[in-house]
């Protein structure tokens, strides 16, 4: 899936060989995002005192009403704290077009520099790309548009609906299209568009907008606004959500990758947030692992773990590069990963020329890491080790979050005050008018109901000495290996190294024990065979440490995000994130708050759905 090219004309118009179209009119791409799209929905004046604006467009192209869109947001003192910007593409462009469409506009470069930054890994299906300490979220749907229309969900406030003349790509302007746009209208949603085509107009008048003519920019006479103001009761598939008009408090129990998380999400949109654990300090369960491991997992029918670990990771890689120092916290180093079947296979199209960012490894990635050349492999370029608890504590340092150590949350009662958090002792712990429940395993004290199994895991980890040669890449398989990881809270310049690790489930026995640790030896030693004779005199000398934690993880190995019970009051879940909380602690955080606030989902509905607790 190439990147679609853009002819750019002697005037600097950018135009479509795929449509015989140009991008904007002649008159600047600027002032038609602020007049037709803008102008015609009453932004920024109509967002003004408002908790969040959710802006729906159909044809994403440069990214200049995005950019525009997000620049009138910035410089408004009256904006919305978050700002939803969700746009269907079929064809997005390379990232040298975007810079140079908004190369034109000085407030608007950069923005588009920004944007470029994230703009990787565009396979078809949703990517949610944030920015400004993700107050200003985008959804980009990467495919047909009825297909992508008919995978998100939620209220638009505003309606751009942009793409190439109706002649020219008459899918974007179908009345089927149309009507799937009329289904995220409420009540005063406006619409704005450049085209004044009858059909248009006819298709949008039958789905209930009122519609008006306005000015359009030369050489266009007309450009088209309008609102959503059915004369008929519009009716919903299901009963409506209930969603959350005003942040309030919310006590958050655990403080591990999910709490963290979840407490971060929920602070950016105004919540007074308070995680409690019953340990002293933050990532003191299974996400207090040394260090971590970041990767997707990819399958050849690009299966359903693979579409969500890839969202996952891009939601966790946005945080880390906002809040952690690479190469101390975590860093980009890429992953590969030995495949024990022999089976090195990725979904047909893929290749090292992307946009996916999985592959078989090259003869020279696997020499470079001290492997045959014909080791079956892959490589993952979008892939890290991370410290988990540095970013927990940069997670619970946001504003408006409190974290109490010592707190053992034993029973909540609900009253018409809220909820009330108990100690055993029945003391008073926290007050809250929402609760989410991110305790690991220990979530089932809480939610009894939910498949929650616990699997313990032990690795081996020590410092590496002058004698051991470890390959500076990760590498994962049947077990993993990290290495040249810098131990930032012990000696300076100390490097450390982690394996592992072992999967006991049904287990809680933190107390290591000598069969993992030979198992963990014996797994390095099928990982890289040089590694392990490298580390054998680490071994024998009893230099070699051991740390165990334990997961939880759900009757399909799946997250668990979603209410428990039926009652707007529920307690949530947000768990069972197995032995990848890295990769989907921030996804399923925002997965959540997505729910509450009625916000567009990052996820395709149906993957969505493939976390909900609703699906036991």
């Amino acid at each position: 899936m190439a990147a679609e090219p853009v002819t750019w004309r002697a005037d600097g118009v950018p135009r479509s060989e795929r449509f015989d179209d140009i991008y904007h009119t002649e008159t600047g791409a600027l002032a038609q995002s602020r007049h037709v799209f803008l102008g015609g929905c009453g932004l920024p004046a109509a967002w003004a005192g408002r908790p969040q604006w959710r802006i729906l467009e159909t044809g994403f192209g440069l990214g200049l009403n995005f950019l525009t869109t997000w620049q009138a947001w910035r410089a408004d003192a009256g904006r919305p704290r978050m700002l939803h910007f969700v746009s269907v593409e079929a064809h997005p462009i390379a990232p040298e077009d975007l810079l140079r469409a908004a190369g034109a506009y000085a407030e608007l470069l950069p923005l588009a520099e920004e944007l470029v930054a994230q703009w990787h890994g565009l396979l078809p299906g949703f990517h949610r790309l944030a920015f400004d300490g993700g107050r200003v979220l985008l959804t980009l749907c990467i495919g047909d548009v009825q297909a992508m229309l008919r995978a998100q969900r939620f209220e638009a406030d505003s309606i751009f609906l942009d793409g190439f003349n109706p002649q020219q790509n008459p899918a974007m302007w179908l009345p089927d299209t149309l009507k799937a746009v009329s289904r995220f209208a409420r009540q005063g949603t406006g619409l704005a568009t450049w085209t004044f085509a009858r059909a248009v107009r006819d298709a949008l008048q039958q789905n209930g907008f009122q519609l008006e003519r306005r000015p359009g920019l030369p050489p266009k006479r007309d450009c088209l606004g309008g609102v959503f103001s059915p004369a008929w009761t519009v009716r919903r598939r299901g009963p409506a959500a209930e969603h959350v008009e005003t942040p309030g408090r919310c006590a958050v129990i655990g403080a591990g990758l999910a709490g963290a998380a979840v407490a971060a999400s929920l602070a950016r949109r105004g919540w007074r947030v308070t995680v409690l654990d019953a340990a002293d300090h933050p990532a003191s369960g299974a996400s207090g692992l040394p260090v971590g491991m970041l990767a997707p997992h990819v399958s050849p029918d690009d299966a359903l773990l693979s579409r969500l670990t890839r969202a996952g990771i891009r939601a966790t890689w946005q945080e880390l590069a906002r809040l952690l120092e690479e190469g101390r916290d975590w860093r980009a180093s890429g992953v590969l990963e030995r495949r024990p079947d022999g089976d090195a296979r990725v979904p047909a199209g893929w290749s090292d020329s992307g946009p996916n960012e999985s592959w078989p490894a090259s003869p020279a990635q696997l020499t470079a890491v001290d492997l045959p050349a014909d080791t079956p492999a892959l490589w993952h370029m979008r892939a890290a080790w991370v410290k988990p608890h540095r970013l927990i504590d940069a997670w619970l340092s946001e504003p408006g979050i409190v974290f109490r150590g010592g707190s053992p949350v034993a029973r909540l009662t609900h009253s018409t005050t809220g909820w009330q958090l108990l100690d055993a002792a029945d003391k008073l712990l926290a007050e809250a008018d929402r609760v989410v429940i991110t305790a690991g395993f220990e979530s089932g004290r809480f939610a009894p109901e939910l498949p929650l199994q616990p699997v313990r895991g032990q690795v081996a980890w020590g410092r590496m000495t002058a004698e051991a040669a470890l390959p500076t890449t990760p590498l994962n398989g049947d077990g993993h290996l990290i290495a040249h990881v810098p131990h930032t809270e012990g000696t300076e310049g100390a490097l450390l190294w982690l394996a592992g690790a072992t999967f006991d489930r049904d287990s809680t026995d933190l107390a290591p024990n000598a069969e993992d640790a030979t198992a963990n030896r014996e797994r390095l030693a099928r990982l890289h065979p040089a590694a392990a004779a490298s580390l054998a005199p680490a071994f024998e000398r009893g230099e070699v440490n051991a740390w165990v934690g334990v997961r939880c993880a759900s009757g399909d190995r799946r997250p668990l995000v979603g209410p428990l019970g039926a009652d707007a009051n529920a307690p949530w879940a947000c768990t069972a994130l197995g032995s990848r909380g890295l990769s989907f602690a921030a996804l399923c955080a925002e997965l959540l708050v997505a729910q509450w606030h009625g916000e567009p989902l990052p996820l395709p509905a149906t993957l969505a759905k493939a976390l909900g607790t609703q699906r036991l």
